[in-house]
C-alpha cells in the first residue's frame, strides 16, 4: 500500500493553518505523515503546527525550496504538496493513491474552487479549471497531446517521490509557477491529470484585488510565462497576501 506524505510550505500562515490541519486530521485513510515546512514565519505558524502534533521543518524562504526540503525529508513514496490555506476532502489520500495506481499517470491535481467567508468565486474557479487545459494546448501543443496538463499550487499537486527526485523537483529559482514547471518535467514519466474532485482554496488575493483585476493579472502572468518571461519578472505582479 502506498504511503502519502503531505508537504505544506508555510510563511506567516497562523490564521489559515489551523483549519487546514484540523481537516487533515479527519482524513480516511490518514496520510502517512504531514510535514509543515516553515520559511521563517514571524507569527504563530510554527506554534499552530506543533499544537496539532505535526512535524515542523525549518527552511530558507521560498516556496520551491521549502517544498523540495519537505520532499527530501519525507518518508512516503507519494508526495502531496498542499498550500496552508487550501482545504481537502476527507478521502484525499484515497483519491491520490487511486490516481497514481495507474502507471501511465505521473502526476495529478484537483479542481480548485476558490472561496472565502462571504462568497464563492465561480467565474475565477472556472477559468482556473480551464487553464489547466488551454495553457498547455496554446504554449506546449506537442506535449499537450502527450498528456501534459498544467497544474498550479491551489490544485494540490501530487506525484511519486522517486520521479519527483529523478526530475530534480521544483526549480529553486522559480519564485512563481513552480508547479507548472514541475509538470513540464514530470510529463516524461506519464500523463498529468486533473481529477474530477474539488479542493477549496482561499480567495484572499482576489478579495484584495477585486475579481476583474485578479482575472486580468492571472491571464497576463500566464501569457507572459507562455512566451518565456522570467519568473522573477512575473513575481512583480503577484505579491504575497496574508
Amino acid at each position: 500500500m502506498s504511503r502519502v506524505s503531505i508537504v505544506i510550505p508555510a510563511l506567516n500562515e497562523a490564521t489559515s493553518l489551523g483549519r487546514t490541519l484540523r481537516l487533515l486530521g479527519a482524513l480516511d485513510p490518514p496520510a502517512h505523515e504531514i510535514l509543515v515546512v516553515d520559511g521563517g514565519s514571524g507569527d504563530g505558524t510554527v506554534a499552530v503546527a506543533r499544537a496539532f502534533g505535526v512535524r515542523v521543518l525549518e527552511s530558507p524562504r521560498g516556496r520551491a525550496r521549502q517544498m523540495n526540503w519537505g520532499a527530501e525529508v519525507a518518508t512516503g513514496d507519494i508526495l502531496c504538496f498542499l498550500h496552508a490555506d487550501t482545504l481537502v476532502p476527507d478521502d484525499c489520500v484515497e483519491i491520490i493513491m487511486r490516481t497514481l495506481a495507474n502507471p501511465n499517470t505521473a502526476c495529478g491535481g484537483f479542481v480548485s474552487l476558490m472561496a472565502g467567508s462571504e462568497t464563492t468565486r465561480w467565474g475565477i474557479s472556472l477559468h482556473n479549471y480551464l487553464k489547466t487545459y488551454y495553457a498547455p494546448l496554446l504554449f506546449r501543443p506537442r506535449l499537450f497531446f502527450k498528456g501534459l496538463r498544467l497544474l498550479f499550487g491551489d490544485q494540490v499537486i501530487f506525484c511519486r517521490r522517486s520521479q519527483f527526485l529523478e526530475c530534480g523537483g521544483f526549480d529553486p529559482q522559480m519564485v512563481i509557477l513552480e508547479e507548472a514547471d514541475l509538470c513540464l518535467k514530470l510529463v516524461r514519466f506519464g500523463h498529468i491529470r486533473q481529477v474530477n474532485r474539488v479542493v477549496q482554496s482561499s480567495d484572499r488575493r482576489v478579495a484584495r484585488w477585486g475579481a476583474l483585476k485578479a482575472t486580468a493579472i492571472y491571464m497576463y502572468i500566464g501569457l507572459l510565462w507562455g512566451f518565456g518571461a522570467s519568473p522573477t519578472y512575473l513575481k512583480r505582479f503577484y505579491a504575497d497576501i496574508r
